[in-house]
This record gives structure tokens, sequence and C-alpha cells, in this order.
């Protein structure tokens, strides 16, 4: 190898030194460092704010009464499961289960379904004054719910004391309907014109159209009107006096009144009754993010006036 041999080769044979980080990648590390532990410190707060009371209920569940009482705060010994088959028979949550089960979805599919019928002319500005009812809707949202005229409307109308009639009393909320509104606006108008040209009837145009593109906004508020209805005391405790008509919060309330000394049967029976709602949000937090973000994207704007008349490009009449 000659000199100027050696010379080429040796750049590339000497190993290479790596550069040293720059301040900016020094700042940009220390921020990345300071978010994770900032996102750690707030995981931790949230765990043991929502997840600790969680766990000792649940062990709380495994021990026996004997043994709760010799250590309340320790781990199960031994470990049972007596208490939730005895919490499930003596509460007959089985039944009331079922109970809180059609309370629950019946009002919240035509809670929902009412909702979208009521939003999407709103949010086109297919009324003349759709502001003004956009503005008294999201109004009369904050108000409070007037429990002594409802329960003397029941009694009025024959509703009280009665499943038909408690569905009744519960289905006509307006839950989701801000957000509804805030999600149709960004449907792009032109999908309403091309129906109305296609001569897509109305009530079709939103079963076919409209409500398959909301469907993490349906989601997000099924989920909230669920657990809402789910966890529902006041206006069982109101409206319901036959325990065969009871939901399970209700169920819950009365068997924490009749057993309210034996700590592991309470703790088995209010865990049998937050199961199902956990679950659920387990399975279904995708939908949460995703029908929350579309919706409040959206929601901030005014209602976008029609372009004639009372507004846009109106859906065929028919069905």
């Amino acid at each position: 190898m000659t000199t100027a041999q050696a010379a080429d080769a040796s750049p590339s044979s000497a190993p290479r030194t790596p550069a040293a980080p720059t301040r900016l990648q020094r700042l940009m590390s220390a921020k990345t460092t300071k978010a994770a532990g900032l996102n750690l410190l707030c995981f931790a707060i949230a765990a043991g704010l929502f997840a600790l009371p969680l766990v000792y209920v649940l062990l709380q569940a495994f021990k026996t009464y004997t043994g709760f009482l010799q250590n309340p705060t320790g781990m199960p010994h031994p470990w049972t499961t007596e208490s939730f088959s005895a919490a499930w028979n003596q509460g007959h949550f089985g039944r009331q289960m079922i109970n809180s089960l059609v309370y629950a979805v019946i009002p919240d599919v035509v809670t929902l379904i009412l909702g979208v019928f009521l939003a999407f002319p709103i949010s086109r500005g297919y009324f003349k004054y759709s502001n003004g009812l956009y503005t008294f809707f999201i109004f009369s949202g904050f108000l409070p719910g007037g429990l002594i005229p409802l329960f003397i409307e029941a009694r009025t109308l024959g509703l009280y004391n009665s499943m038909v009639g408690y569905l009744i009393l519960t289905s006509l909320s307006g839950a989701g309907f801000f957000f509804f509104v805030g999600y149709i606006k960004g449907i792009p108008r032109e999908i309403d014109e091309a129906a109305a040209l296609d001569g897509c009837g109305y009530i079709r145009f939103i079963f076919t159209i409209i409500i398959p593109q909301m469907k993490p906004a349906l989601a997000t508020f099924a989920i909230f009107g669920f657990v809402h209805a789910w966890n529902n005391l006041i206006l069982p405790l109101v409206m319901l006096s036959d325990s065969a008509l009871w939901p399970v919060t209700r169920g819950l309330y009365s068997f924490f009144g009749e057993y309210s000394q034996n700590w592991p049967l309470i703790a088995a029976g209010t865990f049998i009754v937050a199961a199902p709602i956990m679950l659920l949000f387990i399975l279904l937090q995708r939908y949460l993010v995703e029908g929350v973000a579309g919706g409040a994207a959206f929601g901030t704007q005014g209602v976008a006036p029609g372009s004639s008349g009372a507004g846009g490009a109106e859906v065929g009449g028919g069905s």
C-alpha cells in the first residue's frame, strides 16, 4: 500500500466518535423527561383517587365476616367467594339487573334517535330561528329537574309505579343534543343536496346516511345515557314503590339498609352492581374520546343559516 492509499484509507478505517448533542436536543430531551414524569404523577394520583377504593372494596368482598372484623384493612385470609353468591341470591340482583337493563337501553335508544332528528334541522339552519332554538335547548339543559312536578304529573297520568310509565318519563331527555348539533356541522351539506336530488325521504336519509356517520358521537352518548340510567337512584325511589319493578341501584339501597353490618356482603353487592359499568367503559372507551372530540370541534360555532328560505336544501318529503 502506497502512502496516498494509506492516507485515503485512514479516515474511513478510523472509528467515528458520536457527535455531541446540540443544546436544542438536550432541551427537547429534558422536556420529554419532564412531561413523562408529570404524566406518571397524574396517573398515580388518578389511580390513588379512583382505583384504590375499588380495589379495597373488591378485597373486602373476598373476606369472611369474621376475617373482616379481625383485620378490616388487610388482605383476605382465607379467600372466599361466598359473599358474592350470598349477595346475588339475597339481594335478588338478577331480576333487578334485567329491570335496569330495560330502564337503561330503551330510554337511551329513544333519546338518541329523537336527539338526532332534532339536532339535524337545527344544525343545518332549516328552521327560521335555528340559532334561537339552539340557544333555548342549551339553556334548558342547565335547569334542574322538577322532581315534585314530575311526581304529580306521573300520578295524574297514571304513570306512577309502572314500568311503562317509568320508561316514558325517562325517554324524553335531551342528553347529547349539543354535541349532536356540533357533530352534524362536520358532515358536508352536499350530502343533503345529493340525497334530495336522488329522491331520498327524510326519515330514510337520517337512518341510512346521517346516523351511520355519527357512530362515534352516538356511541359516546349512548354510554353516558346508559351509565346515567343505570346509576339513577332518586327517580326510582320516588316513582317505583313495587319491589318487583326496582332497578339494581334501588335494590342495592334496600340491601344496604338490611345488611348494613355485614361489610363483606355489602362490598360484594356493590361490586356486582358496578361491574357492568366498569366493563362497559373498558370495552368502549375509544368511542368516548372520538365522540366528544368530534362534537366539541364544531360545538362552539353558530348554526349556519340556509341558502334560501328556511335554509338549505331540503331532503325529499317521502320516507
